[in-house]
């Protein structure tokens, strides 16, 4: 049955992100019995390298739930507060940036259970800031459309999600002279196909046509393109090694990214959704479930982005492909289980494929 395709899909994603991480480390991947003997003052770098991992996919897992449950709060996709709460999930961001620096350190390690690293306020410069605007740009425009194709359909949201290296390809081509390997184009028609059969429902007859969320697809693709330049303005950016050294660090950058975001995306919520402001704030005032996911939401959202930073800086190119691939299947079938919507025949081997 697909359901037992599907948890074979899963296990064999996993046990396939597990043979590469141990290859990439060049040793043994640690049992959970190491893992709590681990010690808070430091834990192996293996064993924390595994724990951001779990975490990663925990946070992303739990950041989808806490954000279909905030646009359910609000009224759902037919609200007219969806860039409302994806502008506020960044001013979540920005607020637990800021409060990083006044206490001069960033928690993120202990999840690999090593101590919290320093993290000052960044020397950089108004030149450094202007410089950084495209990154925030594009970063905010990803945040902002994921959250409308999620809330359109949380299930094809992720299989349209799962085309971004599709985008990806394109745009590191034209805009940034840096185009992929043969094999990697062998696989972006593969990628389409599979999104493209997902698309598809059975009919009574038999024959099959088109049918999806419009709006999962449209903001999806919207998304993987924000993503895409996202990509190519960080690498830009962090190629000036003034830049870098006065961000002092990814935690930095990242946190720097989140508030210019926020600011990016202030103007951009009054002008779309201006009217249904005082709406809003009435919701949220009286509504604890709003307040509860639109914070915890906006938590998970820049704790898992973070953690997936720093193991995606140590494991490389062929390891973050296998992770990324192995979490949007863990996250559909966490998301079906949380919403209680089945996937469809089709969109299992089709997402299963792209």
């Amino acid at each position: 049955s697909f359901s037992l395709s599907l948890s074979l899909g899963v296990h064999f994603s996993i046990e396939r992100l597990r043979k590469t991480l141990q290859k990439s480390q060049g040793g043994e991947i640690p049992t959970i019995t190491s893992i709590l003997q681990a010690k808070m003052a430091g834990a192996p770098d293996s064993v924390a390298l595994l724990l951001f991992f779990v975490f990663w996919y925990a946070g992303n897992m739990k950041y989808n739930e806490y954000n279909t449950a905030a646009l359910s709060a609000v009224g759902g996709k037919t609200s007219g507060l969806t860039m409302t709460v994806a502008t506020m999930q960044l001013g979540v961001c920005a607020v637990y940036a800021i409060i990083m620096w006044a206490v001069k350190l960033n928690p993120a390690k202990l999840f690999g259970l090593q101590s919290p690293e320093k993290q000052n306020v960044p020397q950089v410069t108004k030149a450094d800031l202007i410089k950084s605007i495209p990154l925030a740009f594009c970063a905010a425009g990803a945040h902002a459309a994921t959250v409308f194709a999620l809330g359109g359909d949380p299930l094809f949201g992720q299989i349209v999600k799962s085309a971004e290296p599709v985008l990806a390809a394109i745009v590191g081509t034209v805009f940034y002279a840096k185009a992929p390997s043969f094999y990697k184009v062998c696989c972006l028609p593969i990628i389409v196909g599979g999104v493209a059969f997902a698309s598809l429902k059975k009919g009574g007859d038999g024959s099959y046509s088109l049918k999806f969320d419009t709006t999962a697809l449209v903001f999806g693709m919207l998304a993987n393109s924000f993503a895409a330049f996202k990509g190519g303005e960080n690498s830009k950016l962090m190629s000036d090694k003034g830049v870098a050294q006065r961000y002092g660090g990814v935690g930095n950058q990242f946190a720097v990214t989140q508030i210019v975001g926020f600011v990016i995306l202030l103007p951009i919520m009054y002008a779309t959704e201006g009217d249904m402001l005082a709406t809003f704030v009435e919701k949220l005032k009286t509504d604890s479930s709003l307040q509860f996911n639109l914070v915890m939401s906006g938590l998970c959202f820049y704790i898992y982005n973070e953690l997936a930073t720093y193991t995606l800086k140590v494991t490389g190119a062929v390891t973050a492909s296998v992770a990324n691939t192995a979490k949007r299947v863990i996250v559909m079938v966490y998301m079906a289980a949380v919403t209680g919507k089945v996937l469809t025949d089709e969109q299992k081997l089709g997402s299963g494929i792209a």
